[in-house]
């Protein structure tokens, strides 16, 4: 009885070495094969598949707008930080057009592309925040997409560095506090 009962034991042992998920066939995702019958090695993901991580529940910050409307707030705080990389992505992607100051006189157009309007115009000044994004995403007249080249959150940025270009450049004396006025040499008064 011991002898059958060590038997029956080893035999589970034995049986639980197996390399079964080791000693498998390995089949590369985009590898032609015929263990499907249209000749891939995987099959195609079910319709409507998000990938892990690519589900983008936050509506503002992936498309610009709220609802039908275009977002009127960045989606963040705005920071020192979050204003010099928009300035860095902005001279990297917009100021061949736009120029550096935004007024769409960037070194393309100077060399005979068509001038974009300029960010000072009041018609983009009155835009709110979510509009520049919503461009930078998917184009408009002649300037095409940057949704594959510039991420969300750097997009964002570049809208909030766009703001800070209209704002500076658009601001008047009465926009400055005592220390700004000194700072010009006209006093408080």
């Amino acid at each position: 009885m011991n002898r059958a009962l060590l038997y029956l034991v080893i035999g589970l042992v034995l049986t639980g070495c197996r390399k079964g998920m080791v000693v498998q066939q390995h089949l590369g995702p985009l590898a032609e094969e015929q263990f499907f019958p249209n000749g891939s090695a995987s099959r195609v993901p079910p319709e409507y598949t998000v990938a892990r991580g690519q589900l983008h529940e936050d509506q503002q910050f992936f498309t610009g707008q709220i609802g039908q409307q275009l977002a009127s707030t960045l989606p963040m705080p705005v920071t020192p930080q979050l204003l010099a990389r928009g300035r860095e992505r902005f001279d990297i992607y917009c100021s061949v057009c736009h120029g550096r100051t935004a007024e769409g006189n960037g070194m393309i157009v100077q060399r005979g592309f068509p001038q974009p309007p300029s960010f000072h115009e009041p018609r983009l000044r009155n835009a709110p925040i979510g509009y520049f994004f919503y461009v930078i995403t998917n184009g408009y007249g002649v300037m095409f997409s940057y949704a594959s080249r510039v991420a969300p959150e750097d997009r964002w940025a570049i809208a909030a560095y766009i703001r800070a270009l209209q704002l500076s450049e658009n601001a008047g004396e009465g926009d400055l506090d005592a220390e700004g006025r000194k700072q010009l040499g006209r006093g408080v008064k």
